[in-house]
C-alpha cells in the first residue's frame, strides 16, 4: 500500500469501496479533480447511500400499518409486482457480477415490500393467502438463481420484463391516488427517497453498469417515482375519504 496522510482504518475500506488506484489518486496525491476517479469515487459514494437508505426506506411505512392497523391508500397489486421485480432484478445484477453498490438496495427494499404485503393480507382477513404467497415468493426467488432452473438468456428476458413490472407495479398506486384524491397510509419518505434514489442511481448505472437494460429501467422508474412524488406533494393534506376506499374491500384487488 502506498504510504498515505490518511490513517489505514480510514484509508482502507475506502480503497475496498473505490479502488486502491483511485485512492492513491484521490487521497494520497490529492488529485480531486481527476475526472475518472471523481465520477467513479461520485458513482459509489451514491451507490453507498442509495443501499444504505434501502435498509430503512419503507420502515416508516411498516410502522403507519402497524400503528393504524389499516392498508387504506395503498394498493396490494403495486407490492405484489414490485417484489417480483426486486427479486429478479437482484438475481440478474448477482449473476451478472456487477457491483453490490448498484443494486443492493433491491435486497433491503424486497425483504421490507414482502413485510408489507404479509401485513396487507393480514390486515384485510386474508392471512391463510398470505402464507401461500410467501412460499411462492421464496420458491420464485429460488428458482432465479438457480441456473438449471432459469437460464442466463431467460433471466435476462425476465429482467427486461421488468421494466413494464415496474411500471406496472407504480400505476395501481398512482390510479388508487388519483381516484382517493388522498395518499391514505402511503409513507412521504418512502415515496421521496424512491424517487430521490432512483435518480441517483441513473447516475451510478451511466458510470459503473454497461448495461442499456439496466438503464433504461432506471430511467423509466424514475418517471413513475417522479409522478407518486408529486401526487404526495398535490394531496398533501387532502381530507381522508369516509371508509370509500380502504383496500380491504375486494373490490379494489
Amino acid at each position: 500500500m502506498t504510504d498515505s496522510w490518511l490513517p489505514s482504518f480510514l484509508r482502507s475500506p475506502l480503497a475496498a469501496l473505490i479502488g486502491e488506484d483511485c485512492t492513491v489518486t484521490l487521497v494520497d496525491n490529492l488529485d480531486l479533480l481527476e475526472p475518472h476517479c471523481l465520477r467513479h469515487a461520485l458513482s459509489k459514494g451514491l451507490g453507498l447511500g442509495i443501499v444504505l437508505g434501502g435498509c430503512v426506506v419503507k420502515l416508516p411505512q411498516l410502522f403507519k400499518i402497524l400503528k393504524s392497523k389499516s392498508v387504506a391508500g395503498i394498493s396490494l397489486s403495486s407490492y405484489i409486482l414490485e417484489v417480483l421485480a426486486n427479486a429478479i432484478t437482484i438475481a440478474y445484477n448477482f449473476r451478472n457480477g456487477y457491483a453490490f453498490t448498484t443494486y443492493g438496495e433491491a435486497v433491503f427494499i424486497g425483504i421490507q415490500n414482502i413485510a408489507i404485503t404479509m401485513l396487507m393480507l393480514l390486515f384485510t382477513g386474508r392471512a391463510a393467502l398470505g402464507v401461500v404467497t410467501a412460499a411462492s415468493l421464496v420458491f420464485f426467488t429460488y428458482s432465479l438463481f438457480d441456473v438449471s432452473l432459469v437460464g442466463g438468456s431467460l433471466l435476462s428476458t425476465l429482467y427486461g420484463l421488468t421494466i413494464p413490472l415496474v411500471i406496472s407495479s407504480r400505476i395501481p398506486q398512482i390510479y388508487t391516488i388519483h381516484v382517493n384524491k388522498y395518499t391514505g397510509q402511503l409513507s412521504a419518505f418512502a415515496v421521496f427517497n424512491y424517487f430521490f434514489g432512483t435518480a441517483a442511481r441513473l447516475f451510478t448505472t451511466l458510470v459503473e453498469v454497461d448495461d442499456s437494460l439496466v438503464l433504461l429501467g432506471n430511467v423509466l422508474a424514475t418517471i413513475a417515482n417522479g409522478i407518486l412524488a408529486a401526487q404526495m406533494l398535490y394531496y398533501w393534506n387532502a381530507p381522508a375519504p369516509k371508509d370509500k376506499y380502504r383496500l380491504d374491500s375486494k373490490k379494489k384487488e
